[in-house]
């Protein structure tokens, strides 16, 4: 009876989280490079004095999926889509180094190449403690190399000299150092900033979608729906199991 309250109570409200997790996913469907939350269920005894039969269920974060996602072309040119593994070196407005696979870049109106979220990103021309940003100046067009160098032509009539304004600084950290902040940024879990990688490439033009199986998404969604259901029956019974004990035991008197 002991351990059927406590199962069924802690395996309740940790699926609720389990649910959260996976609407977080559904709801970054369409974001691009978004990488999906993992959870897992493991059952944890309680030992200690009186307490040998309850068992307590724990949903633990277990990581994140990390496969690559489809790249699609959009023919922008401050778009980039990063090809296999790696990340986009970003500044953070506490001086912090985060890493992102959102290529969406924009130019700032003060001229600073920019994430979709505003976030200047890293220029890789510097030592790996610089965080220099990339200033694009005015009145060129961009182009973006698959290694991440980026060149600017003046609009002027020609001859118009390319000139090499700053790299992205790509960089390729160990999957498992990774952990993801509430912004949906990643960092390393030691907060180091991470060297560039000659190895991470990407496709000017290009934006990679989420790695969210929708469908797979929604098929946990009503399987946990139903384990929910099944926990909440599980506390009915332990109740009327214990009236009707009660009730056993009021006539024994």
């Amino acid at each position: 009876m002991d351990r059927l309250i406590y199962t069924a109570m802690s395996g309740a409200s940790h699926i609720l989280e389990r649910q959260a997790t996976l609407a977080n996913n559904l709801a970054n469907n369409n974001t691009s490079g978004y990488r999906s939350a993992i959870d897992s269920f493991r059952a944890i005894p309680l030992n200690g004095q009186g307490l040998p039969t309850r068992t307590f269920v724990v949903n633990g974060l277990s990581g994140y999926d990390f496969t690559p996602a489809t790249l699609t072309e959009t023919g922008r040119n401050l778009d980039v889509g990063i090809q296999g593994k790696g990340w986009i070196a970003i500044l953070m407005p506490d001086g912090s180094e985060a890493y992102t696979r959102d290529g969406n870049l924009h130019v700032s109106p003060d001229g600073v190449l920019v994430t979709n979220a505003g976030n200047p990103v890293i220029d890789d021309t510097g030592d790996l403690v610089s965080q220099n940003q990339i200033v694009i100046p005015a009145d060129t067009q961009v182009t973006i190399g698959s290694d991440g160098t980026i060149s600017t032509v003046p609009d002027a009539p020609p001859p118009a000299t390319t000139t090499v304004v700053g790299k992205l600084r790509l960089v390729d950290p160990p999957e498992a150092s990774l952990i993801r902040g509430d912004d949906g940024l990643f960092r390393t879990r030691d907060k180091k900033p991470v060297p560039p990688s000659s190895t991470v490439t990407v496709t000017p033009g290009s934006l990679e979608s989420s790695n969210v199986n929708a469908i797979s998404a929604m098929v946990d969604m009503i399987s946990i729906s139903k384990q929910f259901e099944m926990h909440m029956q599980m506390l009915q019974t332990a109740q009327s199991n214990d009236q009707q004990a009660t009730q056993i035991l009021a006539s024994l008197r």
